[in-house]
């Protein structure tokens, strides 16, 4: 599949995926989507591939969905137009068929990000509203440059958070700064997203992608890819636990799985012989026979 609305560039082991609508500030649209969620499955199946950098083109990161469409741009049924001419394409692209019910579009995004075995790091480079904010949630680090300005402005336009926000975004901040954010729906300065927890770092504008570049590289150099995977997956699963003998019992096996592992030999041979470590283990093939451990039931109501 080649891209037409986003870029994918990868180099020394970081891809880098850049929104590519400049001239509409990289507003979500339904072939972006498709070719998001493709991206993603490139990226996971691609050893090669270490770590993700998210970002936008231009002045914008995204400005959530393309409101082209008017009045009823969230309008399920009269965006879905002649269901029975475009069923085949709906089915290709893993969302509802005739009769089944709707899967939000943002929401397949963020549980593909969720599944992911690569740590993904979002570069928030100007404005994220909406889907441009809530993309970024399932993302494990989000880094911003000072002219970001950050909005979850669904209740502004008469809609509900989308893309499991309402499940990312109290574990991300905490219940009171999501429900001030979400309830508002007003749009706020990077620095405020910094005070909530939302970005861990907050820089120039030329400063963004060579921090996110320099963390994504730290990855890269430094750690085993199926390590990184597994805590990953460990850490996001776990939120949902309501006992730590969860963790205890999930840390246990994946530590006997990694403990007996080559990339466990090589990571204390290179400590002791004080080198950089040569880890040789790959995620597409090489992750533990109980993986994956997350919530892989079916799509219910």
């Amino acid at each position: 599949m080649s891209f037409t609305e986003i870029l994918y560039e990868v180099t020394a082991g970081v891809l880098t995926l850049t929104l590519n609508r400049p001239a509409k500030l990289n507003a979500l649209t339904r072939v972006m989507l498709d070719e998001l969620l493709e991206a993603l499955d490139r990226a996971d199946a691609d050893d090669g591939v270490r770590a993700v950098i998210v970002t936008g083109a231009g002045r914008a990161f995204c400005a959530g969905a393309d409101l082209s469409a008017g009045a009823r741009t969230f309008d399920v049924a009269a965006r879905a137009g002649d269901v029975a001419a475009r069923a085949g394409d709906r089915a290709a692209r893993g969302e509802s068929a005739p009769g089944e019910p709707h899967r939000d579009g943002g929401g397949r995004f963020a549980l593909r990000v969720y599944a992911l075995k690569k740590p993904v790091i979002a570069a928030i480079n100007g404005p994220a509203v909406g889907f441009g904010a809530t993309m970024t949630l399932p993302m494990d680090i989000r880094l911003a440059s000072s002219a970001a300005r950050i909005g979850f402005v669904f209740s502004r336009r008469g809609v509900v958070p989308e893309a499991c926000s309402t499940w990312f975004l109290p574990r991300v901040v905490g219940i009171s700064q999501a429900a001030e954010w979400v309830y508002s729906g007003r749009v706020f300065p990077a620095s405020e997203a910094l005070a909530g927890g939302l970005v861990s770092r907050v820089v120039a504008p030329d400063a963004l992608l060579p921090a996110a570049r320099a963390l994504a590289g730290e990855i890269v150099e430094h750690t085993s890819a199926v390590s990184v995977a597994l805590a990953r997956q460990m850490m996001w699963t776990l939120l949902g636990a309501d006992h730590p003998m969860a963790a205890h019992r999930l840390d246990s096996r994946a530590m006997e799985y990694m403990g007996r592992s080559p990339d466990a030999r090589e990571g204390v041979t290179s400590f002791l012989e004080k080198r950089p470590p040569r880890f040789t283990m790959r995620p597409s093939a090489e992750m533990p026979p109980f993986y994956p451990f997350g919530d892989t039931r079916p799509f219910t109501p």
